[in-house]
């Protein structure tokens, strides 16, 4: 597959920056959300990097484009727990919009590489 080894993706490295906020700021959460909330948050901001790395080492356009967009589910996750801290006011309205900014950022450049990659599917079915 002609897609860049996953480490050099600025999709990559953005969700990689999303995840150490996230991981910075679920630090500020009450301790009892210590195994729910925070934990969640962590998974999700997690599989976002991880996801767009597991099908681009092994296979297919096709397959790629699955785990991108496990990627956005991931992504979509996590913004619904970021929101649900700013109501249950765990998070501050700056760090908030800190983070729905990030997510927005990784958001639209995950759109951008699913894009890319149907219309090189798409061209490859036409040949």
């Amino acid at each position: 597959m002609a897609v860049l080894y996953y480490a050099n993706l600025d999709v990559w490295q953005k969700s990689m920056d999303l995840a150490v906020s996230v991981y910075k700021d679920v630090k500020v959460l009450p301790k009892e959300e210590l195994f729910s909330l925070s934990n969640q948050m962590r998974r999700a901001v997690a599989s976002i990097p991880s996801n767009i790395a597991e099908e681009n080492q092994r296979g297919s356009i096709k397959e790629y484009l699955h785990f991108l967009y496990i990627a956005m589910g991931s992504l979509g996750e996590l913004e619904t727990q970021i929101i649900l801290c700013k109501r249950l006011e765990y998070l501050s309205g700056e760090t908030t919009n800190q983070l729905l900014a990030q997510c927005k950022e990784v958001g639209r450049m995950l759109n951008g590489l699913i894009k890319n990659l149907q219309i090189k599917l798409r061209d490859n079915k036409e040949k």
